[in-house]
Order: structure tokens, then C-alpha cells, then sequence
């Protein structure tokens, strides 16, 4: 499994771009704006097709670039949770944006418990509501990574200020995630990589929600 992050856009968001080698079949987690070229360039020069963008949750830090990424990759599935789909369909409706973010249709709903399958690759969508109704996680038992989203941020967590966010949802969400191995790596939707032993014993937020 090769692994290429880049950060950018308004917010600082993460998106990663999750290949399998042999196979040549790669998906992007998430799209900053101003963000994912570098990545798809990436998966270019490798010769990778691009067969999804898999969304954790729909704010507009973490779809922007969905356009860019289908004009160059067609075929890519853009995947959603069924509650976060209605954002992206009106981005800017809630926040006032320096950028054009243009309307977008999933092509699939992701489930709790739902298997995915990336090459030789098998991600587990976990739901975590809290940040966001619809919020996922993708986990990887066998290569022990668990994309993230915004629920878990670097020594912090998503936050519940929004009007369909919930803070008790979040801390239910935390302690479910954290019951994984403590040696997961975590790949955040803002700040940097860590493992959730890390995040354990480092990020009070998430020490306040397992107590």
C-alpha cells in the first residue's frame, strides 16, 4: 500500500491519495480545495487509475476539488454517507466562501460495517456521527490504517458547533474508534499523522471522551 498525503486549501485539509501498487487502482480520500493535483499528477506519472474519491464527511474543505478530480478521472465513484449527502449539494449555503464550489452527486452511499475493496486492499467504513451526521472513517485492519476524517485532528477533534453536529455523538464516536489497535496509524483530516496510542495519551480531548 502506498500512502501520498497533501494539505491545503482554506482550511489546511489533508487529502490522501491510497494506491495499490500492483494492481494500479488508487482512491482519494477527500478534496481540499487547491489541493489534489499534485496527487492525481502522482497517480499519473505511476501510471494509477483513479477509480474513487471517498468521502468522510461532505463540508466544503473536504469536497471542493471534486470537479478537478472527475474532468481528469471520469470514471471515479464519488461515495458519501446518505446523511452527509445533502451538502454537497449546496455548499456556501453555510459558511461564506472565497471559492466557487460546484454542486455534486454521489454515485454510492457508504454504510456502517460496509466492506470496500481497493486492489488487493479491503477498507471497513466505520461511522462516527458527531462532526457531522454522515461522518465516516475508512479502516484497514490488515495494513492498520484508519483514514480519519475529522474526528479525531492531531491533538484535538472535530468540532460540534455546527447545527447538525453533536458533541455526544462525537464522544461516542471517539470511544468506539479508540477500542481499535492502539497502533493504528491515523491519517487526520487536519494536522498530522499519528497513531491512536498516540492520540491516547497526548490529546485531551479524546482522554476526556474515554475516561
Amino acid at each position: 500500500m502506498k500512502i501520498l498525503m497533501n494539505t491545503g486549501g482554506i482550511a489546511a485539509t489533508n487529502s490522501f491519495l491510497v494506491a495499490d501498487e500492483v494492481e494500479k487502482k488508487a482512491v482519494i480520500f477527500d478534496a481540499p480545495d487547491h489541493t489534489t493535483s499534485p496527487l492525481l499528477d502522482a497517480a499519473q506519472k505511476e501510471g494509477w487509475e483513479i477509480i474513487g474519491l471517498w468521502l468522510t464527511h461532505g463540508h466544503f474543505d473536504h469536497v471542493a476539488d471534486h470537479e478537478l478530480i472527475r474532468s481528469r478521472y471520469p470514471a471515479v465513484k464519488v461515495l458519501i454517507h446518505k446523511l452527509d449527502e445533502p451538502k454537497l449539494h449546496k455548499h456556501g449555503a453555510s459558511f461564506s466562501l472565497p471559492i466557487r464550489i460546484p454542486p455534486a452527486n454521489a454515485d454510492g452511499y457508504v454504510e456502517d460495517g460496509e466492506k470496500l475493496k481497493l486492489g488487493r486492499y479491503e477498507f471497513e467504513v466505520i461511522h462516527t456521527p458527531g462532526h457531522a451526521p454522515g461522518h465516516v472513517m475508512y479502516y484497514s485492519a490488515a495494513e492498520k490504517v484508519l483514514i480519519g476524517g475529522d474526528l479525531i485532528i492531531g491533538g484535538a477533534v472535530g468540532r460540534t458547533d455546527l447545527p447538525d453536529s453533536s458533541y455526544d455523538d462525537l464522544v461516542r464516536s471517539i470511544r468506539r474508534v479508540m477500542k481499535l489497535p492502539g497502533d493504528t496509524k491515523l491519517l487526520p483530516g487536519h494536522g498530522e499523522i499519528s497513531t491512536l496510542d498516540e492520540e491516547r495519551e497526548n490529546n485531551p480531548y479524546v482522554q476526556e471522551a474515554v475516561e
